[in-house]
């Protein structure tokens, strides 16, 4: 039995398939540095106005902030991490580092948004004065800076968990903002300050469906799972019934080094009188068009299978 592998097909595979990708990478990081910088300045801002006037809808917004920066230098630096080189410690490299930040960062906005909710029912038992001229400023200031930051990595590569992790960030900052606004108009008119932890709660449930989502996606990508649209059943089925000479494709196992790069490994029975090197171009090609996988270890085998 020989553990075998279409190099030169899977390396003109992967030049063509991935031919923007440093671009797409610096691109994503550049994005990344600039809302970094946007949002961790407008922080202090949020950080004074949120103590001067009380409330709690800017101190959540600018707890966001203060997450959002750390979070964003987390996704910058595993930008820059994940360019290095693999090595014979890491033969895949530090692509890892991308998803395990969005990982981090789902976690901490899930934190964050259990304190904003244990502080919203506080202040709901014990109202504070609020200074609602202060607030409306500075909630303004903080949409704007947000929306830029948001617009940033909206347009970034949508495929990226990475990118998308931090989004939900700024996404959460974006809706602190809207509801600070909100708020100070309230009171600014009717003087009712418990508005104030009321939509901060509206937001904190808004972002917690968004956290959890990539906490769990991320999650399922370190956890080896299966990526979407590829089932070891599906992929057997399909390369047995598509490619002559097959006879059947067992020890299937998918999982993705990042949501942007399935990874599939199986055993191929091949009938005696077949090609080894003609079944491999057939199996790479079929995974390749099918199912969008450049990356492809197969094991021939013309005889049961030892394992």
């Amino acid at each position: 039995m020989s553990y075998s592998h279409l190099h030169k097909h899977s390396h003109e595979h992967d030049h063509s398939g991935h031919s923007h990708a440093p671009e797409v990478s610096r691109d994503n990081e550049h994005r990344i540095f600039i809302a970094m910088l946007l949002t961790g300045g407008f922080m202090v801002a949020e950080v004074i106005g949120g103590l001067i006037s009380g409330s709690l809808a800017l101190i959540a917004d600018a707890g966001h902030m203060a997450t959002d920066t750390a979070a964003l230098a987390l996704a910058w630096f595993a930008f820059r991490l994940s360019k290095r080189p693999a090595d014979s410690t890491r033969s895949y490299g530090f692509h890892r580092g991308e998803v395990l930040a969005a990982f981090v960062n789902g976690i901490a906005m899930i934190a964050l948004v259990i304190w904003i909710v244990v502080e919203a029912v506080q202040r709901l038992y014990a109202p504070v004065e609020i200074l609602g001229g202060i607030m409306l400023w500075i909630a303004i200031g903080g949409l704007l800076i947000n929306c830029i930051a948001f617009w940033l990595l909206h347009t970034g590569s949508r495929e990226n968990l990475n990118i998308r992790g931090a989004a939900v960030h700024v996404v959460g900052d974006l809706l602190g903002s809207v509801a600070a606004i909100i708020t100070a108009g309230v009171i600014i008119w009717t003087g009712w300050t418990p508005i104030d932890p009321l939509l901060s709660l509206v937001v904190a449930l808004l972002v917690f469906r968004s956290a959890w989502f990539i906490t769990r996606q991320s999650a399922h990508i370190l956890m080896e799972g299966a990526p979407p649209g590829l089932q070891p059943t599906a992929i057997k089925a399909d390369l047995v019934q598509h490619i002559t000479g097959l006879e059947d494709v067992h020890h299937v196992h998918t999982w993705s080094l990042t949501q942007e790069r399935p990874l599939v490994i199986l055993h191929a029975r091949i009938h005696e009188d077949a090609n080894p090197d003609e079944l491999l171009k057939a199996v790479n090609k079929r995974m390749a068009e099918q199912f969008n996988v450049d990356h492809v270890t197969v094991q021939i085998e013309k005889a049961a299978c030892t394992d």
